[in-house]
Order: structure tokens, then sequence, then C-alpha cells
């Protein structure tokens, strides 16, 4: 079984790998090396099932992610209670562009959206998708004091903020229950954040693990191995989110994290 990892110490437990679902409902303005067909609901029902089986409990969307929150809000009806559901908040996707609010009553507005587009009555973890102006969303629109609120009226269970900056990153792990940062074998200026997180009992979801599917090394090389092996390595990581709509790439994953 997938071994899993508290998100810092909000009592959540999360398997060391998560599903990504951008694909599950955004084919237009993805970073990734090859084009895909999103998955008719019956192909997604059937990855959600293999997550599971797999040891999966760790669900990944947002608002951003077209019609992803509520295609799950459908598709894991009557499952609720076997996973951990992460969304975020700030990013619309519209029209094929993305544009950012992270003023207070949008941040509300957004999540009680979600409450609603995902069928549940509380959200797991919301995490505020930054447009890379970190410290700005936390300090002039104070963002993360909202999803603090929303917590203790108990429409979320524990809140942070997917990162960009180094202290952007600091400052969120500092203010929240943990972050979302980048790392892989070509990218570890953030390793620094997921230090602290792990000195002050903070949760960290490791975004882009293979490079958004462009990880490479040599031809003797196996970089999704040694990728994985680099970031589980590290005390200080709750999970890394992969986003392949594959069974067989998930399995795979999974088979190389729980060697």
């Amino acid at each position: 079984m997938l071994p899993k990892r508290p998100f810092g110490s909000t009592g959540i437990d999360v398997s060391i790998l998560g599903l990504g679902t951008v694909k599950l409902g955004r084919d237009q303005g993805v970073k990734y090396p090859n084009g895909f067909t999103i998955p008719d609901d019956r192909e997604a029902a059937n990855l959600i099932a293999l997550a599971c089986d797999l040891g999966i409990n760790l669900i990944d969307t947002a608002p951003s992610y077209g019609n992803s929150e509520e295609r799950l809000g459908s598709l894991l009806k009557g499952q609720r209670d076997q996973w951990v559901i992460c969304s975020k908040v700030g990013e619309e996707y519209e029209g094929g562009l993305s544009r950012f609010d992270f003023t207070p009553e949008h941040t509300r507005f957004s999540v009680e959206r979600s409450l609603k587009r995902l069928n549940t009555d509380v959200i797991d973890i919301v995490l505020v998708h930054s447009d890379g102006n970190d410290e700005a969303i936390i300090k002039e629109y104070r963002t993360l004091d909202v999803l603090a609120e929303l917590k203790a009226e108990g429409k979320i269970r524990a809140f942070g903020m997917s990162t960009k900056t180094i202290a952007g990153g600091l400052l969120a792990a500092e203010q929240s229950d943990g972050v979302m940062v980048t790392w892989n074998l070509q990218y570890e200026s953030e390793v620094p954040i997921i230090d602290y997180c792990r000195d002050h009992n903070k949760g960290v979801l490791i975004k882009k693990a293979l490079a958004s599917g462009h990880a490479a090394l040599g031809a003797d090389e196996d970089p999704v191995q040694k990728s994985f092996d680099m970031i589980f390595s590290h005390a200080g990581v709750s999970s890394a989110i992969v986003g392949t709509i594959n069974p067989q790439h998930l399995a795979d994953n999974v088979g190389k994290v729980s060697r």
C-alpha cells in the first residue's frame, strides 16, 4: 500500500502521491509536451478507482482546471470519505485565458462555489493559486486571512498557498498550514521552503515533480525513479502531485515510490 505522510499539523494524512486532475477538465493552455484527449466519464471513473486501489487518497483540483471540480463532484459521489480533496482559489480560466482575483470577496465566493461543485460540505485543503506576486497576495489582499476565517467556520480543514517565489513560499508557510512548491531534477531553488516546513511542522505538496512530463536524463537512467527518490528522501514533503490520465503510467509511478 502506498505510504501516507501528515500534511503538517492538520491531522490530515495524505498518500505520498496525489492525483492531479487538470486533464479531467481542460486541454487548452496546459504545459505538457504532448496533446491529450480529456477522458470521458467511464475512463475518468476507472482512473479514480485505480488510484484508490493503488492507495492514493489525495486528489488535486482547481476552479481553473476547466470543469474538473464539477466532474469530481459526480465521480466521487458515494466515496467522499475515501478522499482528501485539495482545491484552489485565485485563478479563473475563461475563454482560453487565465485571470486572477485574490480579493476577500472573490476568495469566499470561490470556496462556496467549489463546495457546491464538489458536492461536499467541507474541502480538506484549499490553496491560493498564485500569479507570482506571492507577497502582495499575502500582505495586501490578505487572502490567507480569509481562508483562515473559512477554516474557523468549518468550510475547509486546512489552507495554504501554491507559491512561485522563495520569499513568498516562506511567508505563506509561516502564516498557513502548508504550501505547494515546485521541485524536480531541473529545479531545486525552493528546497529551503521545504526545509522550513519540515522544521515547523507545515505541510508540503510538490508540483511539477516530473517537470510536467519533461523530465529527462541519460539513456541509462530512469528520470521518474530518480525524481521520486530525491523528493521523498526529504522528510518535509507530504505528497507529490502527478497529473497523468494514463492508467499504466499511474500504476508505474506508484510502483516506483513503493519500492
